[in-house]
């Protein structure tokens, strides 16, 4: 005998699909990437428009796109929360790469995961694995630093220091075209030998992968303005360098002490005590913004 209607449960939760999409080539997607957008009941994408170009390329049509971005990340993630809890399938993508990767995801993750629902990570295309192999930089040890610290105030260069000077391990990177050439002189200011890659347009029609020390593609991208999306890849800290370890260093404290307050000159003098590093490099570092 049937049950009565008002004793049949609910439909179980559904689940989150984390789904890494190309980072430029459209044929580099997992076909576990494709089966779980067919299956979803809804897809989680940063651009509608980005997203509905890859839909179209294999054909899955009938999807409802629900827009989810930097800007409505805290509102859309109790909605997308819902719709696993009620029983469906939520595809979370980005414009290309791994979500949560410098891109929106982290907030409608955490919801699902504090709320005991399933959460299934898809592996794929990433332009940080991508880049660092393709740099020919060791990749045994690795650290990635998303977007770098834009050059112009003082703290802002201090931090850019700060996270290459201390690095006992490769770097990467995401970085703007327009402000390539001066994180580079920035970086040749503390090592100008320091090796590094430039990854531009990866996997894309004008993909260039450029090696180099940070001096020299400096140099080279002064002349020759670079556009796209780029990857920046910095080598480990050489051992030994302890000398520009300690400028680095001192250059820190000093902006550290300015910011708080102090005049430039008794902060040079202060600081090259304590580091042997020279009062008037200092003095000229700060005044003249090197």
């Amino acid at each position: 005998m049937p049950a009565p209607d008002d004793a049949i449960e609910p439909p179980g939760p559904g689940r989150l699909v984390v789904c890494p999409t190309p980072i430029g080539n459209l044929a580099d997607i997992t076909l576990r990437v494709l089966d779980a957008l067919r299956a979803a009941d809804a897809i989680a994408c940063e651009d509608t428009r980005r997203t509905r170009v890859l839909l179209d390329r294999y054909e899955i049509s009938g999807k409802r796109l629900v827009s989810y971005h930097e800007h409505n990340e805290r509102e859309r993630a109790p909605q997308l929360l819902v719709r696993v809890q009620s029983g469906e399938t939520v595809a979370l993508v980005s414009d290309a790469g791994m979500p949560l990767v410098s891109d929106p995801g982290y907030t409608l993750v955490q919801a699902c995961i504090a709320a005991g629902l399933p959460v299934e990570v898809l592996p794929g295309a990433s332009s940080v694995i991508t880049a660092l192999v393709a740099s020919g930089l060791p990749a045994e040890r690795w650290r990635f630093v998303g977007f770098l610290p834009r050059r112009g105030t003082p703290a802002k260069r201090a931090e850019l220091e700060r996270i290459t000077g201390e690095a006992a391990e490769t770097l990467v990177a995401f970085e703007s075209p327009a402000r390539l050439v001066a994180t580079l002189d920035r970086l040749a200011g503390i090592d100008a030998e320091r090796p590094a890659a430039v990854c531009r347009e990866l996997t894309k029609l004008h993909e260039e992968v450029r090696r180099g020390s940070v001096a020299t593609l400096a140099a080279y991208y002064r002349e020759h303005p670079p556009r796209g999306e780029i990857v920046l890849v910095v080598g480990a800290r050489p051992l030994g360098a302890r000398g520009r370890d300690d400028r680095a260093d001192a250059l820190l404290a000093m902006r550290t002490l300015v910011e708080a307050g102090a005049r430039v000159r008794p902060a040079a003098g202060a600081i090259a005590k304590l580091t042997g590093v020279a009062a008037n490099e200092l003095y000229r570092a700060m005044t003249e913004g090197s």
